[in-house]
């Protein structure tokens, strides 16, 4: 903190913006800077589990409430997937606005399909979805291997993206039980039951959420607003945390998709998706009109106009 303090005096900010950084935050308020900081969590509930991190929390919403303003990176409500992570206090309400999510809806330039865009191409299949940091991505692939040997499974058709860029992942599992390499499977037209992916290109993921019928997910607030608000896509929450579990929570509650902690509670996910896909369908499609993916706009008008205010 000492050198950021230094670093604060010397360059006379005109305005801060703070992701996550409350120490920053501090230092602006205490220096008679505008600070705007960006969230999407304030006051998570917490489960059973976790309940001895409260005074924890309460300490940072605390830090974080000492904002000229904060910024909710999801979409006004009702349809704001991070709801439950918020529950702001009255006295703070005035200061918070939401700016959108800080979404990527650039066009993917098309070029011609992979092997991997032709043999998922006309298939029914899910898109099981491991992201996180290397524990998160673990846990969450672990968890998924332990559906899949449900033998309920045994005709699910699933892709897996693995969120590394590691090719030795690439391979194709048929519904013999033999093992294909991606090119293999397309060329000898293998009737495939799985697909483990190391890392997608931007066509292929677009691609794949276009094609599948659901996506399994562990609950990440920026992946649940790309899924069900730019693609209108069904989830199925596997959370690893909290404030994931709250995030799928709101999309059950909204009829978006469903909660599931564990693999029993996965398939009869499944279940209730496929024979309810219509309803699904409907209500993703009031989302998807109302998802506002603008957070980096909004924010940055909001710096200028706090810009020009000072001029």
């Amino acid at each position: 903190m000492k050198k950021e303090r230094e670093f604060y005096d010397k360059e006379k900010f005109n305005v801060v913006i703070n992701d996550g950084d409350m120490g920053s935050n501090v230092l602006a308020k205490n220096r008679g800077i505008p600070s705007l900081f960006v969230t999407n969590q304030y006051m998570p509930k917490l489960w059973k589990s976790r309940s001895y991190l409260k005074p924890g929390l309460y300490f940072i919403s605390k830090q974080i409430a000492k904002a000229t303003r904060v910024l909710v990176a999801d979409s006004a409500p009702p349809y704001t997937i991070c709801e439950y992570n918020l529950n702001f206090p009255d006295d703070i309400r005035d200061k918070v606005t939401y700016v959108g999510h800080f979404s990527n809806r650039k066009l993917v330039n098309s070029t011609s399909q992979t092997d991997l865009e032709r043999l998922v191409d006309g298939a029914d299949f899910g898109y099981w979805m491991r992201t996180g940091n290397k524990p998160t991505n673990d846990r969450t692939g672990q968890r998924y291997e332990e559906v899949f040997h449900e033998s309920e499974m045994n005709d699910e058709r699933r892709i897996i993206s693995h969120a590394k860029n590691d090719k030795s992942i690439d391979r194709v599992v048929g519904k013999d039980g033999e093992k294909y390499s991606i090119g293999e499977a397309y060329e000898k037209k293998i009737d495939w039951i799985q697909i483990d992916i190391g890392f997608l290109t931007e066509q292929e993921m677009q691609t794949i959420l276009t094609g599948c019928k659901y996506v399994v997910i562990n609950g990440s607030h920026t992946i649940m607003g790309e899924i069900m608000g730019i693609n209108s896509k069904p989830i199925i929450g596997m959370p690893i945390y909290d404030e994931h579990t709250n995030q799928i929570k709101w999309a059950e509650d909204k009829q978006l998709g469903v909660l599931a902690e564990s693999k029993k509670q996965v398939i009869k996910a499944i279940q209730m998706i496929r024979q309810n896909y219509n309803k699904y369908q409907e209500k993703l499609g009031v989302f998807s009109e109302n998802f506002d993916g603008n957070g980096a706009e909004n924010t940055a008008k909001i710096v200028s106009d706090i810009l020009e205010r000072k001029k």
